[in-house]
């Protein structure tokens, strides 16, 4: 099932943000044209590679057509210019301001597009006192409060193990523009979509707002335990680690009569959420009694029994080999230009029963130059005489 077939997109994005919505895109069917510069997006020079191809861009480009354009010349904004003309959507990432330099701005496309839907992705917004400032996802990590809520107890902050501001806001981007594309189809009008990576990182720490903006308190460091709920954490066993999550009173009386000791669930310390959390070093005791005495294998098993949430802690490389992930197939091979075959981890969502995923994987830088500019209307001729000029560029054969 593809929804958005029919859809196109001129996408003038790179490295991350951008090229992750783009691709959630391409995987429910929209066309997506690449706009690259000659010497392609940044991440087709990011390790780790195989055989020459980044993974980084394998993974995020997926589905799409690339065409190289030279942004800087004259002639390849006007080219620009012309495709977003017959394009539904444009997605960009540049630092606020440059598209504006290049007349790519919405307002410029606008004038022979009016129903187009744009939507600009950066790391503080078009108008913020930080505009103009480059941002990576660190730096939104650190900036957002995501850095300050996560790390040990007695520790300093840390960063989440992944590009979690770039994949925010791809996320929200995709929102953004499906969104706004079922606006355009009540209004006939398009819309500009103004899409922040700080932004999105501090919409997405709901916890965080509940313990500063209702309970009054500054946000504090716990681990892997949860802030507000207990028992919701990380619990040793005899070799190792394993997850117990009991946030209703059922679940905590069920792990109670499991772990032997049923008179906890009445204990006046114990008697609330709240009350577990303000008393989690002595619940933690009674609980680590029992789990320590046996295997992380054995302690998810009968936790499961009884319908407790719990999990081992699981390496990426054991997920994708779990009967989960091969039921899922949260892993899938698409053909690649290069390669053969390239895996990538499509979009997770499940229309009828089935997750669309893209048809082909990553381009080569350009490999689509030609078809697309005849596609727009251009004659050969008019196709040579910009390869030569320098304003666009083929894949090398």
């Amino acid at each position: 099932m593809k929804p958005l077939e029919g859809l196109r997109i001129l996408d003038l994005t790179r490295v991350l943000s951008g090229p992750f919505a783009t691709a959630l895109l391409a995987d429910l069917g929209a066309q997506v044209i690449k706009i690259e510069p000659p010497r392609g997006d940044d991440y087709r020079h990011i390790g780790p590679f195989r055989d020459g191809e980044s993974a980084l861009f394998a993974l995020t480009n997926r589905g799409k057509s690339s065409i190289v354009i030279d942004l800087r010349a004259e002639a390849g904004q006007e080219l620009a210019r012309q495709l977003a003309g017959q394009c539904d959507v444009v997605v960009e990432n540049f630092r606020p301001g440059v598209a504006a330099r290049l007349g790519l701005d919405p307002a410029e496309l606008r004038k022979d597009n009016p129903g187009l839907v744009y939507c600009a992705i950066s790391g503080f917004g078009q108008d913020s006192p930080a505009s103009r400032l480059p941002a990576y996802d660190l730096v939104v990590q650190a900036m957002s409060g995501w850095m300050d809520a996560t790390g040990e107890e007695a520790g300093g902050p840390l960063k989440v193990g992944e590009a979690l501001g770039d994949i925010a806001a791809g996320l929200y981007a995709v929102i953004a523009i499906l969104a706004a594309l079922v606006g355009k189809e009540k209004t006939g009008r398009g819309a500009s979509l103004d899409v922040a990576m700080l932004d999105s990182l501090v919409a997405m720490l709901p916890t965080s707002h509940a313990v500063h903006l209702y309970a009054n308190r500054p946000v504090e460091r716990v681990g892997n335990r949860h802030p507000l709920s207990t028992p919701f954490g990380t619990y040793r066993t005899r070799d190792g680690l394993a997850i117990i999550a009991a946030l209703s009173g059922r679940q905590f009386t069920a792990l109670c009569q499991l772990i032997g000791a049923p008179d906890t669930a009445e204990d006046p310390r114990f008697l609330t959420d709240e009350k577990r959390t303000q008393n989690e070093p002595a619940l933690r005791a009674v609980i680590e009694g029992w789990t320590t005495r046996h295997p992380t294998e054995k302690v998810v098993a009968a936790l499961a029994e009884a319908q407790v949430p719990s999990a081992p802690i699981m390496t990426l490389a054991q997920q994708l080999a779990s009967h989960h992930a091969h039921a899922r197939a949260l892993v899938r091979q698409l053909p690649h230009h290069s390669l053969g075959e390239s895996p990538v981890v499509g979009q997770p969502i499940r229309f009828e029963g089935a997750a669309p995923l893209a048809e082909t994987g990553a381009p080569a830088l350009g490999g689509e130059t030609r078809k697309i500019l005849q596609e727009a209307g251009l004659s050969a001729a008019q196709i040579s005489r910009l390869i030569a000029a320098g304003v666009v560029k083929e894949a090398s054969r």
